[in-house]
């Protein structure tokens, strides 16, 4: 087997480190300016050495010696975690029932169900606003957890992956199931969904960052402020919610705050991701 020359292999780390490092550069810089006073990250927002360091804005984040207000981060932490894990949970559940009824059930309608679900990838999310605030309206639960949850439980993206999952499940290793008395319950949790666990775990993150970052219909959703989410209560601070001063230290921190859940998720089931989970599922 052929290997790359000394110099070839420092010259590709070398571009791999540099492309890595423009990359990171700015979330250095906003992480580095969360630290500094609102002044100071005013006048040199560049540089990400913040020199003296101050807590101030991350106090405030975290609700530390101040009152809650226009920026009760807490709450709103709380609520996008609240609104993420359930809406996951429901999504990874009802998602992969359907897909798995649209790869494996025969029913009348099937194939017209399924192009229905195509169909609603190719509508943009922002059409569907307005429809969904007259619903919400309408049936009691506009400005509430159940409004902001309901609507976002299943979605057409989660429902076409686990179906193009499940038809890569082997017929026979269901019929196997069946012979042995299992029922269609039986063979699609104790069986099917197991062999398909990469696709569960794609569900679960795609979900998690869909839900957490959601921003536009959390938005026409609700209107109080105890339901804010860190996505709509930024947004409001940044369009003018705080009265004075830039308070660049302090959006910057929470923007920093919003990422970090999103990567835990990934780098925890990431190691779980691995292709060719079906192999071996069948013996000859």
């Amino acid at each position: 087997m052929r290997t790359s020359s000394p110099w070839k292999l420092t010259i590709r780390y070398t571009l791999m480190a540099l492309f890595a490092a423009i990359y990171i550069f700015p979330f250095v810089i906003q992480v580095g300016n969360s630290f500094k006073s609102d002044p100071a990250a005013t006048a040199n927002a560049l540089n990400p050495i913040p020199n003296p360091a101050d807590l101030s804005a991350w106090r405030q984040i975290f609700g530390v010696g101040t009152a809650a207000s226009v920026t009760d981060f807490p709450r709103w932490l709380f609520n996008s975690a609240f609104l993420s894990v359930t809406i996951t949970v429901g999504r990874v559940f009802l998602d992969s029932l359907a897909g798995y009824a649209l790869a494996r059930l025969q029913f009348r309608g099937r194939k017209l169900v399924f192009g229905f679900v195509i169909a609603t990838l190719a509508v943009p999310g922002v059409v569907l606003l307005i429809p969904r605030f007259l619903m919400l309206k309408e049936l009691g639960i506009f400005n509430s957890y159940q409004g902001m949850i309901l609507p976002m439980l299943v979605d057409a993206t989660g429902i076409f992956l686990m179906r193009q999952f499940f038809l890569q499940v082997p017929v026979s290793l269901e019929e196997a199931g069946r012979v042995d008395g299992a029922s269609i319950w039986q063979v699609y949790w104790r069986i099917v969904l197991p062999v398909v666990r990469p696709g569960l775990l794609t569900l679960t993150i795609l979900s998690f960052q869909g839900s957490w970052n959601e921003f536009q219909f959390y938005e026409i959703a609700s209107i109080s402020p105890k339901y804010y989410t860190l996505t709509t209560g930024l947004a409001n601070i940044v369009g003018g919610g705080l009265s004075a001063g830039n308070e660049y230290p302090l959006k910057l921190g929470a923007a920093a705050l919003t990422i970090v859940p999103i990567g835990v998720v990934f780098f925890m089931l990431q190691k779980y991701m691995r292709p060719g989970g079906m192999a071996g599922a069948v013996k000859g």
